[in-house]
């Protein structure tokens, strides 16, 4: 999520309000506020006429309804499951997806003129309370049955698919990209090593960044947003930026608290998280390719170390 614009004109989304309406969702014309920075959605946040706050999504493409559906299928799966709020759908259409608005506010959001997170949350002096019900959170999520998931529709990738699916991504980002040899050989060192590597695959979130999780006043984790990339999966993904932004000490704290709430651990967890993380320029790079967006083109470059350092995004 990102910062949001205030609408004096209706009609700059009357087409929105239009879909909400035929939906039987009546909307209040006061107060609209506009996200215009998603690449896959336009979001606008209003009230109904009962003051109730709404969500309402519409895609900009035809290719990211799909995705949609498939996020209508994890929502639906997780649904009454987590100790965290989740987006209830209840308008799900090819045309619009609207839903109420969850409780707490981001725990950061990106500025997207300068490229850097705006911390809700203190970054340098995270609580007990945050980690706590984050560690909570994770170690419920990644407790869900995957064939629970397998069910719904959702992803299942088992624990040895996993690496050799990243063995295969790594090489499609040299074939079209190139990577410089340093990081190459760490890759590689990474996925002969079986001590790193889970014997198990779980249910996870996957992009779980500051934007997606929501926090209340006293900076207890409420909710969770943006389900697109959740599957069955290496249960690492959920950790890598958390590491990234807070460091190897607050990665330590986060997984003591897990793995007391629950949550599965091995010997090298912490380790794989940190190898895990030196393969971003994969996510950026196959991003790159699917948005064909220059900006995302350098930027995989410039973290691939085939490029001059240039301006990035922050990592998410």
């Amino acid at each position: 999520m990102t910062e949001k614009r205030p609408l004096t004109n209706p009609n700059d989304v009357s087409d929105i309000l239009a879909l909400a309406q035929s939906n039987g969702l009546h909307i209040q014309h006061g107060g609209l506020e506009l996200n215009e920075s998603g690449l896959d959605f336009r979001a606008v946040f209003a009230k109904d006429i009962h003051d109730t706050p709404w969500v309402l999504r519409t895609p900009r493409r035809a290719d990211v309804i799909q995705s949609a559906a498939y996020e209508h299928k994890v929502l639906r799966m997780i649904r009454d499951t987590l100790p965290i709020a989740v987006p209830d759908w209840q308008i799900y259409s090819p045309k619009l997806i609207a839903y109420p608005q969850l409780g707490g506010t981001p725990a950061a959001t990106i500025d997207m003129e300068t490229k850097s997170y705006v911390w809700f949350i203190n970054p340098d002096a995270l609580t007990d309370r945050f980690v706590a019900s984050l560690a909570k959170a994770l170690a419920a999520l990644h407790r869900i049955d995957y064939q629970r998931a397998a069910d719904f529709g959702v992803r299942v990738k088992q624990h040895d698919e996993v690496r050799q699916l990243m063995a295969q991504r790594m090489e499609e980002t040299r074939r079209v990209f190139g990577v410089s040899e340093e990081l190459w050989q760490r890759w590689q060192t990474w996925l002969a090593d079986d001590s790193y590597w889970p014997a198990y695959s779980a249910f996870v979130h996957g992009d779980l960044h500051p934007g997606h999780i929501l926090v209340s006043s006293n900076t207890e984790v409420t909710g969770i947003l943006d389900w697109t990339e959740a599957e069955v999966a290496d249960p690492a993904i959920d950790f890598t930026s958390y590491y990234t932004l807070f460091g190897e000490v607050e990665l330590a704290r986060l997984l003591k608290l897990y793995e007391t709430a629950g949550g599965r651990v091995w010997p090298r967890m912490s380790d794989h998280i940190v190898e895990l993380t030196s393969a971003y320029p994969v996510l950026i790079a196959e991003f790159a390719l699917k948005s064909g967006l220059e900006e995302y083109m350098d930027m995989a470059r410039n973290a691939l170390g085939v490029h001059e350092q240039g301006e990035g995004l922050p990592d998410i």
